[in-house]
């Protein structure tokens, strides 16, 4: 939400230019893109967005696309949370009217100071990601990493990998995790080589790989990301990263993502769009987490979701219950169904018994991690995942 709320200049922008952003849309006038990105409507410090500029020589012969461009603008021009943010809500108040209960722009103070602490482990990594995302965009300006976009290979199809391998095997398809360590266990594998545990993972029939780029509390880099794509990887690869600025989804798309993760008890509603939004613009498919029934609610509201992961670890005590794909999946499986969601299961997952049963649950591709790469062999451990070799 910050990328669009945040910033007090935002609030009269949004108020004085949006009748006027609405029509020369609603004309076939406004052109959205990456290349646009640097002349944003003013926002915070923590995102670019809302790209516009003005053709007056392209009013004739609107296409489909930008119809549908001009729909997604104005959608998010005369969001609620824009509303709420005009009046004087404040982010986290707008935020917290959508059950997310992680803080933003909240820095702690020294002790003496009596500042802010965070709640749980997850937003301390929000709030540590803030200031690492800052720092980087002062590094590496927007305009540079679009730059090197222009230099990186095309983008994979992630959902298709996905829906070949399900097709192929019978069993969901594996996303395997390339991380080193985690906040809750600590180092799973001290002999950590990125590119040889994916080439690992690759011939034992995973169709698609995560590599973690966090690297405070999961050992990641996105040097790791740049690493397996440059390697001959034929899988596609998801950045799992926590994003929480558009700046963070341009930088894995020129480190060679072909997918990224959303995550929404971090992100309102209108950040999952315009993310979304920008993901497409990029080649990027995007994978939107959620953890409770209102984020999956909220999420299925959302236009244009095509991958929808369930962690069954609660992200505020990282306590693990595979249950919860069931109940998130029971009483919506047929809507998914219709809007051709893939349903990704995710944390929990170590033996045969627990991918079934989130397979008769609905799910359709597992992300799994840890039950991997703390074998000695993550071939083998793949083999003892599924009950099954499921390489080619």
């Amino acid at each position: 939400m910050e990328s669009l709320l945040a910033n007090g200049s935002a609030r009269v922008s949004i108020s004085f230019q949006s009748l006027t952003y609405r029509r020369e849309i609603l004309n076939g006038g406004l052109r959205f893109g990456p290349r646009y990105l640097s002349n944003s409507i003013p926002m915070s410090s923590g995102f670019s967005s809302l790209r516009c500029t003005y053709s007056p020589n392209n009013k004739e012969n609107i296409s489909a696309g930008s119809v549908t461009h001009a729909k997604e603008i104005d959608e998010l021009i005369h969001a609620e949370e824009v509303k709420q943010w005009e009046s004087g809500k404040s982010v986290n108040d707008i935020a917290a009217k959508q059950g997310i209960t992680i803080r933003r722009s909240c820095r702690p103070a020294p002790p003496a100071g009596g500042g802010m602490v965070p709640t749980n482990i997850l937003e301390q990594i929000i709030w540590d990601k803030e200031v690492e995302v800052i720092q980087s965009k002062q590094r590496m300006p927007v305009k540079t990493v679009e730059g090197l976009i222009k230099d990186a290979a095309p983008t994979r199809d992630f959902i298709g990998a996905l829906k070949q391998s399900y097709l192929r095997t019978g069993v969901p398809a594996l996303i395997a995790e390339v991380k080193k360590a985690s906040p809750s266990r600590g180092i799973l594998r001290e002999n950590f080589d990125p590119v040889e545990i994916a080439r690992t993972y690759e011939k034992n029939g995973a169709a698609c790989l995560s590599i973690l780029t966090d690297e405070k509390y999961f050992k990641g880099s996105f040097e790791n990301l740049e690493k397996v794509r440059k390697a001959g990887i034929k899988c596609p690869l998801l950045c799992k990263e926590f994003i929480i600025d558009l700046w963070q989804i341009y930088y894995a798309r020129a480190k060679g993502a072909d997918a990224v993760l959303l995550i929404a008890g971090v992100l309102p509603d209108i950040d999952i769009k315009y993310m979304l939004k920008t993901c497409r613009e990029l080649g990027l498919t995007a994978l939107i987490e959620v953890h409770n029934e209102r984020e999956m609610d909220r999420v299925l509201r959302i236009n244009g979701v095509q991958l929808i992961g369930i962690n069954n670890r609660n992200l505020e005590t990282f306590e693990v219950d595979i249950s919860n794909t069931r109940k998130l999946l029971e009483s919506r499986i047929q809507m998914i169904q219709e809007k051709d969601i893939t349903v990704v299961g995710e944390s929990g997952l170590f033996t045969p018994d627990d991918v079934k049963f989130v397979h008769d649950s609905g799910v359709r591709a597992v992300l799994v991690g840890e039950s991997l790469i703390k074998q000695e062999d993550p071939g083998l451990a793949i083999r003892g995942l599924f009950g099954k070799d499921i390489s080619n």
